[in-house]
């Protein structure tokens, strides 16, 4: 939060340069003054003598090194995840295509045992779905707008708990899969905001977010009614210009999950 500031009493002048009160600091502003004004030679010596004494005090400091280097960058950061992601992604990729090959192979030998896995594959999202679907997209306020102007920073963009309430609306009325932007969700997937942008599994967003959810129009268009943080949202966007299209789709088709499958915190029983 930013707050008003003006002139130090110990700064104020009095027009002319000089300084009004003797206190710390108002010396030696007034000796530099008068220094400078007794000519061009003396002038040039004091501004020299000034840059020699800072550049020791820096490379004292540093000792020989860079005196940034531990300065965290938030864009270099995201731009690290991304491409550890994106690694993480070919490696997926490439054991996804081991493993149907290793399908294919074992085919016809165990009817029921391939139905299961073709069950549990589609419940995990690692297959991919085709059919009637809801979409929904998210976005920020129009700021050549008049409502915006009367508006904080903050009212004029999409959340991160603005994602996860239509998302988790969706779950609820019976969606049997679900999309962000191009990427499959699944039941690990996390939707987190880093600056005014959106992360998922690695990979930054900017809006507007799409949402694309399989399964009854009816059931999940109902369950977005009935859904009180989407309804805080859909306030928002009357109140501020926030853009909120829902529309039902007759035709959908959903991508298979392909990015790393990292479990932290769950473990297979083995009793």
């Amino acid at each position: 939060m930013e707050q008003e500031s003006g002139p130090h009493p110990a700064e104020q002048g009095t027009g002319t340069g000089e300084t009004v009160a003797e206190v710390p600091g108002a010396p030696v502003r007034g000796t530099l003054l008068s220094r400078l004004r007794q000519g061009p030679g003396a002038g040039v010596a004091l501004v020299l003598g000034a840059a020699g004494l800072l550049f020791v005090a820096s490379g004292s400091t540093a000792q020989g090194t860079d005196l940034r280097g531990d300065t965290a960058d938030l864009a270099s950061l995201v731009g690290e995840e991304r491409d550890r992601a994106a690694r993480s992604t070919t490696l997926v990729e490439g054991l996804r295509a081991e493993v149907a090959s290793l399908e294919e192979g074992a085919r016809g030998a165990d009817p029921e045992l391939e139905a299961t896995v073709v069950r549990m594959g589609e419940a995990a999202g690692m297959q991919a779905v085709t059919g009637p679907a809801v979409r929904v997209v998210l976005d920020d306020a129009d700021l050549t707008r008049g409502r915006a102007a009367l508006a904080r920073p903050d009212d004029l963009v999409v959340h991160q708990g603005d994602v996860q309430a239509v998302v988790n609306a969706l779950w609820l009325g019976g969606a049997e899969a679900m999309q962000l932007m191009d990427q499959r969700v699944i039941s690990t997937s996390a939707v987190r905001c880093i600056g005014n942008t959106l992360s998922l599994q690695g990979q930054p967003y900017s809006p507007p977010y799409v949402i694309t959810a399989v399964g009854d129009p009816d059931a999940l268009l109902a369950a977005l009614e009935s859904s009180e943080a989407v309804g805080r949202y859909e306030a928002a966007v009357e109140a501020f210009g926030l853009g909120y299209d829902v529309d039902a789709v007759e035709q959908a088709e959903l991508p298979a999950y392909s990015g790393p499958l990292e479990m932290r915190y769950a473990e297979v029983r083995t009793t």
